[in-house]
């Protein structure tokens, strides 16, 4: 048990211990004065005596309680809950600042992701990792799902594009601790997230990035395959969202002008792999359908439990249990 204010508990605790402090002297000063007048215990007259001293303890016990409810005790109780975690890996590298689909493809991606995240049951914990060619954590899972739409909402194209390196970032804010591939390129043991899902935004293009890799011949970078090996391995389902055209258009990226296209191969590659899905943009609506497939974990938190009331409540039948002997033993309220 905890006190919001524990000094004030113990100040009216002290004042409780000096009215039953004095209520001991009140009862050895009355008992000597009846010993001085030849009254022993049971003589008539005395039984009334005890009922009222009955109803002061009863009022005492009565004021202590209530310096007790006056200090704000609260106990922590576990509430278990029925949660899933979706992490949107959102692709901001330079290519997705490109307009072949309006207003551009990061517009696009970051609209279907916004109604992505409205669709979400509050079971549902939300993060956001956006990346370029290095992921970068923007913002940890959690039941607020305000802060997963403002964190879309800030993100801005740059830089280039590493899939291998979203999926290991995303994998980082499930677990919450750095997964990293071995040197030897193989996936390492993360424990098993079945109720973890990924969801990424992109147009497909992949440049290898922090964990190496060349192109392979499904359109992913030899490091992606490994980074969605270990997302298989740990039961994590990658559903991937394409943003962009086959017929693709040019974009400017650093005063350079690039050819760029929607890589749909690529991204049926990493579902595939996880037993996820592939969307076009389009058909992102039917995301909002993934948080049914997940599977659900039981989890349990330590929330406070106010426990004032009660106090109060004991205290109140206590003064009047105490107001009730004082009135019927002495025929007085005071």
């Amino acid at each position: 048990m905890s006190f919001a204010d524990p000094v004030l508990g113990a100040v009216g605790l002290l004042l409780a211990a000096g009215l039953a402090w004095a209520a001991v002297a009140a009862g050895r000063r009355r008992a000597a004065a009846f010993a001085a007048a030849g009254i022993t215990a049971g003589a008539p007259g005395t039984g009334k005596g005890r009922g009222r001293s009955a109803g002061i303890w009863f009022t005492i016990a009565g004021l202590a309680v209530l310096a007790v409810a006056a200090a704000g005790p609260s106990a922590t109780v576990p509430v278990s809950r029925a949660s899933g975690t979706v992490i949107l890996a959102m692709d901001v590298s330079g290519s997705m600042a490109a307009t072949d689909v309006a207003p551009s493809r990061l517009a696009a991606a970051k609209r279907a992701a916004l109604s992505f995240i409205g669709a979400q049951p509050d079971s549902v914990d939300i993060g956001v990792v956006a990346f370029t060619q290095g992921g970068l954590e923007s913002a940890l899972p959690t039941a607020d799902h305000t802060t997963a739409e403002a964190a879309v909402r800030r993100l801005k194209a740059s830089g280039g594009t590493s899939l291998g390196d979203a999926i290991l970032a995303s994998l980082s804010a499930i677990t919450h601790k750095t997964v990293v591939l071995r040197r030897d390129g193989s996936a390492p043991n993360i424990g098993y997230w079945p109720s973890a899902t990924i969801v990424l935004f992109s147009d497909g293009q992949d440049e290898g990035g922090a964990t190496g890799g060349t192109s392979s011949s499904s359109g992913t970078s030899t490091s992606t395959n490994p980074a969605a090996a270990v997302a298989e391995k740990a039961g994590v389902h990658i559903d991937t969202v394409g943003v962009g055209t086959a017929a693709g258009t040019t974009v400017d990226v650093d005063g350079y002008h690039l050819f760029t296209a929607l890589n749909a191969a690529a991204l049926r590659s990493i579902a595939q792999t996880t037993a996820g899905a592939y969307h076009p943009a389009s058909d992102a609506g039917q995301l909002n359908g993934i948080a049914s497939s997940i599977d659900l974990r039981l989890t349990t938190t330590h929330e406070p439990l106010p426990l004032a009331g009660a106090f109060i409540g004991l205290a109140l039948v206590l003064l009047a249990v105490g107001a009730v002997l004082t009135v019927t033993r002495s025929g007085r309220v005071v």
